[in-house]
């Protein structure tokens, strides 16, 4: 039997939620199977080890949690004290030093206490050691992005070329790194090769649950952050509604506190205005999944992405997808299925909605156009991971 892949799922496994990250980490997990094994750094025993049966449950629960913290029950908390307590003072547990790994895959974005961990952890590793860089949206976006990721993001950067690849998610963040490197004057950087994600995709019988006398659907699925952009579609929508036209918008999506609060503002208000405006808040992914099979078509106003996966989620299920032509947003678009805009304003978005909910041959010319795609999926994703993984050697 081959030598197991190492598969860091820090933080993934001690919460619920379902970010963007979040979900390609579980994916990867599920997909990778026995080939890898999970591991952690825990902070209260101080070292690597591999995770236990309440992080796995983490991992494959079907609920989506409000928060996106890490959550640590507190018998684990006082385990791991007492076994620092006790004198254990390595960084790699015994189960992983004796694995004799082929290979390390960190698919998170880890934060300064396991950075100052990762070496122990790279030197143990046998094979290859590898990172995905999902975007540098902190670089340039900082506006619009936590105050805490945008102070830590030039470390995590140079943090990187310490891996001996890494798996960008799209050509644009491949980009996005390579340059930004290049503008420090690094030189020694490990090869960054762009591997499009997948999507879970549905079985594709393409028929509609919504009856032909409701009101169209129009859904969006996406944290509620700044960066998201739901501002700008929240009134491009108010406009629609004034005007007359009826719809009803779905929002889905966990809220970011910072960055997020405006938007939540928005929502109640346009609620309170008895505006056909829901919104669900995290959902897991059976329910998000038939919230794109009820929809009419999605929206996803974010300007930019790493890769946006709604986008590919949208098409996978058969539905068009209003969204940014820039960017990975734009790779995304590209085969068809989209209705796609250089800027996403109110004015655009308002625009675009009314278009498809106005012009039912468009609508329908789209929609063939999404079920016609070929779409990506966490199988596809996940073999060419581990095959250019393969292919790597290790630097020094």
């Amino acid at each position: 039997m081959p030598a197991p892949l190492l598969l860091d799922l820090t933080h993934t496994s001690h919460t619920r939620a379902r970010t963007g990250i979040q979900r390609v980490t579980r994916s990867l997990y599920a997909e990778l199977g026995p080939q890898a094994v999970g591991i952690t750094h825990d902070p209260h025993m101080g070292w690597w080890r591999p995770i236990e049966p309440w992080e796995t449950a983490n991992l494959t629960a079907a609920d989506a949690a409000a928060k996106r913290s890490a959550q640590w029950p507190l018998t684990a908390k006082l385990r791991g004290r007492l076994q620092r307590w006790r004198g254990l003072r390595a960084a790699v547990s015994p189960q992983l030093t004796r694995l004799h790994s082929s290979g390390l895959i960190v698919p998170e974005v880890f934060s300064p206490a396991v950075a100052s961990a990762l070496p122990a952890l790279l030197a143990t590793t046998r094979g290859p050691r590898i990172a995905l860089f999902h975007d540098a949206i902190a670089l340039k976006f900082p506006e619009l992005t936590p105050t805490k990721t945008v102070a830590r993001f030039p470390a995590y950067l140079h943090e990187l070329l310490a891996f001996d690849g890494i798996a960008a998610v799209s050509e644009d963040s491949r980009d996005s790194l390579v340059d930004y490197w290049h503008w420090l004057g690094v030189r020694a950087t490990p090869p960054v090769q762009a591997i499009p994600l997948g999507v879970s995709v549905p079985a594709r019988l393409f028929t509609s649950t919504i009856a032909p006398t409701a009101d169209p659907v129009v859904l969006c699925v996406g944290t509620i952050e700044g960066r998201k952009n739901h501002l700008a579609l929240l009134d491009g929508c108010a406009q629609l509604w004034a005007g007359g036209a009826r719809f009803q918008l779905r929002l889905i999506g966990l809220a970011q506190p910072d960055t997020g609060r405006a938007a939540l503002a928005c929502i109640r208000s346009l609620q309170a205005a008895e505006h056909t405006l829901r919104y669900d808040g995290p959902l897991g992914d059976a329910a998000v999944s038939t919230a794109y099979d009820e929809c009419t078509f999605t929206v996803y106003p974010s300007e930019i992405e790493g890769f946006g996966l709604p986008v590919v989620e949208s098409l996978a299920h058969g539905k068009p997808c209003l969204c940014s032509q820039r960017g990975a947003l734009g790779e995304s678009a590209r085969d068809g299925g989209c209705m796609s805009f250089e800027h996403m304003d109110a004015t655009t978005l308002a625009a675009g909605i009314a278009r498809l909910l106005q012009t039912p041959d468009e609508l329908e010319a789209l929609t063939s156009a999404a079920r016609e795609r070929h779409v990506r999926t966490w199988s596809d994703y996940t073999r060419d991971l581990v095959a250019w993984l393969g292919s790597l050697p290790r630097r020094n």
